[in-house]
């Protein structure tokens, strides 16, 4: 059977509402096992998005090149797009919203999608095949545990399909002026990163440091081999600022990168950023940044 291209633009469309609709639902009347899903049944209604990611893959690859006039750009600035952590990390984030964080990252180009480590392996089954790296967070959000936890957090992260991994330093030790612990904390991490290819960047929660303890959690994580520091968790007492970019920029030199995430709101929010030296952008409000940037080309 012959169909043209707006018959498959239209069926195409449908197949993507239905499973992302099908995802916020709950089945309440379907028979399951005790476990909540039926291992015999791969494509049945009792089973969750966990059990079922291939569907919404299926669909969001079949539609990931026909969607741009309905999400409201054509000619998105791709660099702009690829310095992206497209960003979801409330507690309460459901299925349905990682979904759409997946949809939307593939869509648009963002270098990588950023969420809790529970939703790790979800993102690599629907960014599969596509130039989406999955990134998540270590020692979240507020960087207290021991660097052997962090390290174990890391590999079950890894395992679950992450290449990219956030740890939050020890930031009551950089207070406390306890290097050598800073820099065992982070090495930890980094070391399970780069023995499994993947790339590590610690967060540093500037809101809560002195310009001297700046200085120094960024020259610890160079010491300790990491690939980038960060400012913010996002959830401190404020998020990115110019200044703390310019300055760890600095200390850090340019052979490290800089992610600027907390605030990051707007195209001129994220252009001030990268022109003070962030290599990348974490931001939930990536969409409407690439709107936003859409309408100045």
């Amino acid at each position: 059977m012959h169909y043209d291209a707006a018959a498959i633009e239209r069926l195409v469309e449908q197949i993507t509402q239905q499973v992302l609709i099908a995802l916020d639902e709950k089945r309440t009347d379907a028979p399951v096992a005790a476990s909540g899903h039926d291992p015999n049944c791969p494509d049945c209604e009792s089973q969750g998005v966990q059990h079922r990611p291939h569907l919404v893959r299926q669909a969001m690859e079949a539609g990931a090149s026909r969607f741009s006039a309905t999400l409201g750009i054509q000619h998105v600035d791709g660099d702009i797009a690829r310095l992206i952590d497209h960003t979801l990390l409330k507690p309460d984030a459901t299925q349905a919203q990682i979904a759409q964080l997946c949809h939307e990252a593939r869509q648009y180009g963002f270098a990588a999608v950023c969420v809790n480590p529970t939703h790790v392996k979800l993102c690599a089954e629907l960014l599969k095949g596509s130039d989406v790296a999955v990134c998540t967070v270590v020692g979240f959000p507020l960087g207290a545990t021991p660097p052997e936890v962090k390290a174990y957090e890391a590999q079950q992260a890894i395992d679950d399909g992450a290449t990219e991994i956030d740890m939050v330093a020890n930031i009551g030790a950089v207070k406390g002026g306890e290097s050598d612990l800073v820099e065992r904390d982070i090495a930890a991490v980094t070391r399970t990163c780069h023995n499994n290819g993947a790339i590590c960047k610690v967060i540093i929660e500037a809101a809560l440091l002195t310009e001297q303890e700046k200085v120094k959690a960024c020259e610890l994580a160079k010491k300790a081999g990491a690939d980038y520091v960060k400012t913010s968790t996002g959830f401190g007492p404020s998020g990115a600022t110019v200044s703390d970019v310019a300055l760890m920029r600095r200390v850090v030199g340019p052979g490290m990168g800089v992610k600027a995430a907390g605030g990051i709101r707007t195209y001129t929010d994220a252009k001030g950023m990268v022109e003070a030296g962030a290599t990348r952008i974490g931001a939930s409000a990536g969409v409407s940044i690439l709107q936003e940037a859409e309408t100045r080309l």
